[in-house]
């Protein structure tokens, strides 16, 4: 009873973390910020913090398929977010956030071959709706829910993250399994600045301009961005360590309402009606995934 209870906490911390954070990461980009150096400045600033409890890890002691699927997490994690963020600098926080919905379709389709988690039918009519309310909330774009939509650069760069995270997500299970979720949060932190610092390079970012150019109120919105990021990392991962993948990020879908509610709140996003009906269905799909999973 008492760990269900704090799965069920996890998960609820999880869905409002993480389209708190796409506001913060939104708000810093739309001011200049290149989306790399928030990608970077994220991943590094947790990065520091771990090193007070990474003391106490045995780190001779873990097998190398952690550091195997560190190293593959870390390079999934670093471009997945990197679109993330470039998405959330160009598009709408309320139709970004239900294009995430398909996550859960691509978690359980990897969950399959490389955790053997294996969807009942309750699972796949769940998913179903999950993606049937994205419906209702992608027809509130210009081009409606139709191949021309795939043509928007946001939504290219959202489906790539949604794709990339995905797999990261079963990688994570995997380095779970392999150690802790304590220690694959200071693994998913670690290599995540180490690649995300790589791709800094490759784009030639000139990152001590990019970083004289960060004002005080950047500063503030970098630390709450800090703090939303590790509690949603953390939570994943302890959902994870509870639950099949496919399903944790069917129901961290729940965060879609958030999202909508905070694209209206924070920027002024329109057609918020038809965007909370579609957020219903999936929510629907959700409920029907947690409730009927066994």
């Amino acid at each position: 009873m008492f760990e269900t209870a704090l799965v069920t906490l996890a998960v609820l911390l999880r869905i409002l973390s993480n389209p708190l954070g796409n506001v913060f990461q939104k708000q810093l980009t739309s001011k200049g910020n290149h989306p790399l150096l928030v990608n970077f400045i994220t991943y590094l600033l947790l990065s520091f913090a771990c090193v007070f409890i990474a003391a106490d890890v045995q780190w001779h002691a873990l097998p190398n398929e952690f550091w195997y699927y560190s190293v593959l997490a870390g390079v999934a994690g670093a471009l997945g977010n990197g679109f993330l963020v470039k998405a959330l600098q160009k598009g709408d926080l309320s139709v970004l956030g239900p294009v995430n919905s398909y996550k859960s379709v691509v978690g359980i389709v990897v969950g399959i071959f490389l955790l053997g988690e294996v969807p009942n039918g309750y699972g796949v009519l769940g998913v179903a709706l999950i993606i049937y309310g994205s419906y209702f909330v992608l027809g509130t774009t210009k081009e409606g829910f139709s191949l021309d939509l795939l043509k928007r650069a946001e939504i290219q760069y959202r489906i790539w993250a949604m794709i990339l995270t995905a797999v990261e997500a079963v990688l994570i299970k995997k380095i779970i399994v392999a150690s802790s979720t304590a220690v694959a949060f200071m693994s998913w932190c670690w290599f995540g600045a180490l690649f995300s610092f790589v791709l800094l390079l490759v784009y030639r970012l000139d990152l001590k301009k990019e970083i004289s150019m960060l004002g005080y109120a950047d500063l503030s919105k970098y630390a709450f961005l800090i703090v939303c990021v590790g509690i949603m990392q953390l939570t994943t991962n302890y959902a994870f360590d509870h639950m099949a993948v496919g399903y944790a990020l069917s129901l961290f879908q729940l965060s879609v309402i958030v999202s909508v509610l905070l694209g209206s709140r924070f920027f002024k996003e329109q057609e918020i009606r038809r965007k909370l009906i579609g957020s219903a269905i999936m929510i629907a799909g959700s409920v029907i995934i947690i409730l009927l999973k066994n």
